[in-house]
């Protein structure tokens, strides 16, 4: 089943107004298109980069008895008083006690019991001697130093009280958050779900890498960048490749799958030229093509296709590349309950001179040196170059009303990377 936001069910409807809409409104439009995903109960091994959808609270305490915090022995801080290396407290073993053991035997007064870290404290014993204090006994146990109440214990409930809430609504499940809920004895997590994307390549002239190329075609590799992105930051792809420039084959490709997605991606067949299978298929089916002040990337396209939503992208890499990061990722991020949409961003100079077409926001692939705190240009502004985004860690972003920009000028980043 498809996700649809209300706001938007009744403004997809086709336009062929030619104003450009700037980058802000048009990824206001696609955060407002995708709905919030619904909330499932998942075995917390799955949730790995997903959000919690409600409060976590401690269904028991941790630790969850005392126990020890050393391999030693389990003593009465007062039958070791004085102890030395000269004059070592001698006392009998009267129990082992390994980690798992249950059926705990209290200590009695002028006694020790041999205990294993993790293993509970008996009744009656106030602190642990570690072994390396003492000759390692087994049935009798010499201990050359005294200790404190309290020594090497930890304590029920010293990390977390039964019934506190230890995670919020928005945590982001990584590793550390993961083990800490198994510890807790949760077996399942209530998340958002992840979503599920599919991604529509077109092009006659795609041809799948591995295959042999004929004059004028290309390798189709829109659908790889994309279907990592998604699955990137916790989402299912499923991916379409090269469906050819036919209207009706592009109908046929996506009847079986529209309602089992949250979202169509579609690359290609959106600009102004003839062959057009994306704009032709879809505009006046409830999708809007429009004109974005963005380079790359300025032909766009949204709405709905048969109550899927839908976001059509430009068919040249660095242009499907880049509207995936401004507009399609925060939107699936927000879906997902994740509070972090936005890359980071960061301030630095320009390391050399930069044009830019005025009335529309550039975003040069760019290289930062923290060390210089510059931003370093790779390649052009280009929508093909794709060496360039490969060896881009961040995007230069200049302005709409910003032409030119002077080396050494301040300028702002968005991190590719974390």
């Amino acid at each position: 089943m498809s996700l649809l936001s209300a706001t938007v069910q009744d403004a997809c409807v086709p336009n062929t107004a030619t104003r450009l809409r700037s980058v802000d409104s048009y990824r206001a439009t696609i955060h407002a298109l995708v709905a919030d995903l619904p909330i499932e109960r998942l075995p917390v091994a799955d949730c790995l980069g997903l959000v919690l959808a409600e409060d976590v609270t401690a269904p028991i305490a941790l630790p969850p008895f005392d126990n020890s915090a050393m391999d030693g022995y389990a003593v009465r801080s007062v039958d070791v008083v004085g102890a030395s290396e000269e004059n070592p407290v001698e006392l009998p073993v009267s129990e082992d006690i390994p980690a798992g053991r249950t059926d705990v035997v209290p200590l009695l007064p002028g006694t020790a019991h041999r205990i294993m870290t993790g293993a509970p404290v008996p009744p009656g014993a106030d602190s642990v001697v570690q072994v390396e204090l003492t000759d390692s006994g087994v049935q009798q146990v010499r201990i050359f130093s005294p200790v404190n109440v309290g020594t090497h214990l930890r304590r029920t409930g010293e990390d977390v009280r039964e019934g506190d809430t230890v995670l919020t609504k928005g945590t982001v499940l990584a590793p550390p958050q993961l083990g800490f809920l198994a510890a807790l004895g949760l077996s399942h997590l209530p998340v958002r779900r992840r979503p599920r994307v599919l991604i529509l390549s077109t092009g006659t002239e795609l041809v799948q890498p591995g295959t042999p190329l004929v004059a004028g075609q290309i390798y189709e590799s829109n659908s790889v960048h994309l279907a990592a992105a998604v699955q990137e930051i916790g989402g299912v792809a499923h991916v379409l490749r090269s469906v050819p420039d036919d209207v009706n084959a592009l109908y046929e490709a996506l009847k079986p799958h529209l309602d089992d997605h949250d979202l169509l991606i579609t690359t290609g067949g959106v600009s102004a030229g003839a062959y057009e299978v994306v704009k032709d298929a879809l505009a006046g089916e409830g999708v809007e093509f429009l004109k974005v002040a963005v380079q790359p990337g300025g032909p766009q396209g949204f709405g709905t296709y048969m109550g899927l939503p839908v976001v059509t992208l430009p068919g040249n890499p660095v242009s499907a590349a880049l509207s995936f990061e401004l507009f399609v990722r925060p939107a699936l991020l927000r879906a997902m309950g994740r509070p972090d949409t936005d890359r980071a961003r960061v301030r630095a100079k320009a390391s050399s001179e930069m044009k830019s077409p005025a009335g529309r926001k550039q975003y040069r692939r760019g290289f930062y040196d923290a060390g210089s705190v510059q931003a370093v240009p790779v390649g052009g502004p280009g929508s093909h170059l794709l060496m360039a985004f490969a060896q881009a860690n961040c995007l230069i972003e200049i302005p709409e009303d910003v032409t030119v920009v002077a080396e050494g000028a301040d300028v702002e980043l968005l991190m590719l990377t974390r």
